[in-house]
């Protein structure tokens, strides 16, 4: 820790933004869905998730070894550099999350580090086997392979579920999705833990090699794992509304046995990734998950404008990432003013883009099912709701006559019987 210079105190700091941006902008990932149905309130659910995520930080070092040894050719590599790449993943991360879409804190982070290591060394600093085999297949993979498992669950789940003919059963059944939602929910924030929180690691780890305190090929000292988790704990817990908003009833509606079947799915995807040492997208394959689950409910619809929008947002984020940490670099390397013009563009951003989301500000009431917190109607209600008919239009004129003309105060005189004397 003695041989930490001031930049590379200023690299470990900007990486832990980072991971914080990647906390709230990944939430959706494991809760939108489990807040959506139901399962969980959205402060419950999110407090759960960072715990989660801070746990799935110290179970591998996987992708941290990926990113910090296979992307980029550490050999010369100035510490400015990561700097560079860390501006372009954070000022992307909160571009997209201004605008509720969910792209991937990754592949942002990958863009942002191929460009400013492109426009530091050229292209033979980047390992292009690395990051084709790493990087750009499981992003076309991890989606596709986590919608279809999805959507093969989801209809074998609603076959079993339409073999139940009592009322009890379906009561069980019930609490055993809300029970099994909550289960996998933790389950894809222990995973997001497992590889988002890697790849900051990887990033710090990188920048201590480049600046000499640690050799090369090292694992993330203790330190630093302990930092990233903690860091991206604390995004989660802070909760990223407008993306959980858009994941959880943007692109489709989901009912609880959707939500189970969508994030055991993508889960099992993102854990089998992280033992391999795949860097894939968490966002994406939780979104595949979910446009998979929503396909197989028989009438459920996936919002295709909606998708759109963030199918162009995964194709825009690495090389936008690419070219703003490309451009942070080109300043940096004019010196120390041109590191403190990327610091001040860097913040004077985040600031502008955090005053933009205070116009229209989104917040755990903005995402909460409707209904959510009300009392469930009784059994003679919700019988009377469905049997009673509709009011005819004479009924409702006098209704509407009799509500605004008084009755007389006192009693009237039969005018068809004749006065006595």
């Amino acid at each position: 820790m003695e041989h930490i210079t001031l930049l590379l105190a200023i690299v470990i700091v900007t990486a832990l933004v980072f991971d914080f941006t990647n906390g709230f902008h990944d939430t959706a990932n494991a809760m939108a869905t489990t807040i959506s149905t139901g399962a969980l309130k959205p402060k419950t659910a999110v407090a759960m998730s960072a715990v989660l995520n801070l746990v799935g930080a110290f179970l591998s070092v996987e992708v941290a070894k990926t990113i910090s040894g296979g992307i980029i050719n550490e050999d010369g590599l100035r510490t400015e550099v990561i700097f560079a790449a860390l501006v372009g993943a954070i000022l992307w991360n909160l571009l997209t999350w201004l605008v509720g879409l969910p792209s991937s804190s990754s592949h942002a982070l990958f863009g942002g580090l191929i460009g400013a290591a492109v426009m530091s060394a050229g292209w033979s600093s980047v390992d292009g086997g690395t990051v084709v085999t790493k990087v750009l297949l499981p992003a076309v993979a991890a989606p596709v392979v986590a919608g279809l498992a999805a959507l093969l669950a989801t209809k074998l789940t609603y076959r079993i579920g339409g073999k139940i003919r009592s009322d009890a059963q379906g009561k069980a059944t019930a609490k055993g999705y809300r029970a099994g939602q909550i289960a996998s929910a933790g389950l894809v924030s222990l995973a997001h833990g497992t590889n988002d929180a890697q790849k900051t690691m990887g990033i710090i780890t990188l920048a201590l090699v480049t600046g000499g305190v640690l050799a090369p090929g090292s694992n993330p000292p203790v330190w630093v794992i302990v930092s990233a988790g903690l860091a991206i704990a604390l995004g989660t817990y802070l909760g990223g509304w407008r993306i959980i908003r858009t994941m959880g009833s943007g692109l489709t509606e989901l009912k609880p046995p959707q939500g189970f079947a969508a994030q055991t799915s993508a889960a099992t995807v993102i854990l089998a990734s992280s033992h391999l040492g795949f860097s894939l997208s968490t966002t994406q394959s939780c979104s595949g998950a979910v446009m998979g689950a929503g396909l197989g409910r028989k009438g459920g619809v996936v919002r295709w404008s909606t998708a759109t929008r963030m199918f162009v947002a995964w194709g825009l984020t690495l090389p936008a990432a690419g070219l703003v940490g490309a451009g942070a670099e080109l300043l940096t390397k004019q010196g120390t003013w041109g590191v403190v013009v990327v610091a001040a563009l860097l913040i004077a951003g985040s600031g502008a883009i955090w005053m933009l989301s205070r116009r229209k500000p989104v917040s755990h009431e903005d995402v909460a099912p409707a209904g959510a917190d009300a009392e469930p109607a009784g059994v003679v209600t919700t019988a009377i709701a469905a049997v009673s008919p509709p009011p005819t239009a004479a009924a409702q004129t006098t209704h509407d006559l009799t509500a605004t003309i008084p009755a007389p105060a006192g009693p009237v005189s039969d005018p068809a019987r004749p006065a006595t004397v």
